[in-house]
């Protein structure tokens, strides 16, 4: 679960930016990130008087937001950026993350109303332990939005059956040799959130190897564009639900390798509060090398059957 509380105390204020309401954040519990959004400028602080566990000021200005990033969730290295980890032991083991986005001010004066961004996730213990490879078709993402409450849902990426989108298959997904070439269809949707919220594809790509940064890798989505005509988006940022499909495939000269990982780099974004729908492709160029804003959903797929030397 994932708990976000503020502490405000009233005090003289001089605003340096355009302060905003500091009783909403977002936070993103991905499987190898935890991602949490506030407001900008929230009661006038500026990005760079704001850290990461008292520690870090790693923050980065995304639009309408500071977002700051929790890239290992190891527990060899439970303590990034003050980051700490508690472990419940039980039928189901669990590891707790805890952390917190604090205000401060070196000045002699305090000008503004102190913020305190209090947020935790929980994961099964067998996922961390030692690196070992898992699942990661799932995150969980939490909004605090004040006085309305927590709400919680569950982000996920499915291979379905047909362009209708009806019926997930069940993982591991296998194709076969023969049906190389074939359609794959992909939903990527959040549960639990009202309709303001928005699921947002922003790069897709596959690897030989469960890792992401790998750099032997194949461009599907690339700045929520199709990389090429073998590729089509259905939906993406329009509701809470983001599909495409593309064309199966393996790596050439790597006749060894039965399975390809496909990583989709996706966030949750609040419509009332953002423009989420991207800006239409013919406007932007396919450049690979925008910075990451979300976090990577990543699914499993077998290839099976005899393969002839390329």
């Amino acid at each position: 679960m994932a708990s976000v509380g503020a502490l405000l105390m009233l005090l003289p204020v001089a605003w340096t930016c355009s302060p905003q309401k500091a009783d909403y954040v977002m936070v993103s519990c991905f499987p190898n990130a935890i991602i949490a959004n506030v407001p900008e400028c929230p009661y006038g602080w500026e990005i760079e008087q704001l850290s990461l566990g008292g520690v870090c000021y790693t923050g980065i200005h995304s639009p309408g937001y500071y977002r700051f990033i929790i890239p290992d969730l190891t527990p060899r290295n439970h303590s990034y950026c003050g980051t700490q980890s508690e472990y419940m032991p039980g039928k189901d083991p669990k590891y707790i993350f805890y952390n917190s986005i604090v205000s401060n001010d070196t000045s002699l004066t305090v000008r503004n109303q102190p913020v305190n961004y209090t947020f935790s996730c929980m994961y099964r213990a067998a996922y961390l332990v030692n690196n070992a490879v898992f699942s990661q078709r799932v995150a969980t993402v939490y909004v605090n939005n004040g006085s309305l409450g927590t709400f919680r849902s569950q982000l996920s990426m499915n291979v379905f059956t047909n362009s209708k989108f009806l019926y997930a298959k069940d993982a591991p997904y296998v194709i076969d040799t023969s049906e190389i070439g074939s359609e794959v269809f992909i939903g990527i949707e959040a549960k639990g959130l009202s309709n303001r919220f928005k699921v947002v594809i922003s790069n897709c790509w596959a690897t030989p190897t469960p890792y992401s940064t790998d750099r032997k890798r194949w461009s599907l989505i690339i700045n929520s564009c199709s990389s090429d005509n073998t590729v089509t988006i259905f939906e993406n940022a329009k509701d809470s639900r983001s599909m495409f499909k593309f064309n199966s495939f393996r790596f050439q000269r790597l006749e060894k390798v039965s399975t390809v990982w496909l990583h989709c780099e996706v966030q949750v974004c609040d419509g009332e509060r953002l423009v989420c729908q991207p800006s239409p492709c013919s406007m932007r160029s396919l450049s690979a090398d925008v910075e990451p804003s979300g976090g990577i959903l990543t699914a499993e797929f077998h290839v099976k059957g005899a393969v002839q030397r390329v």
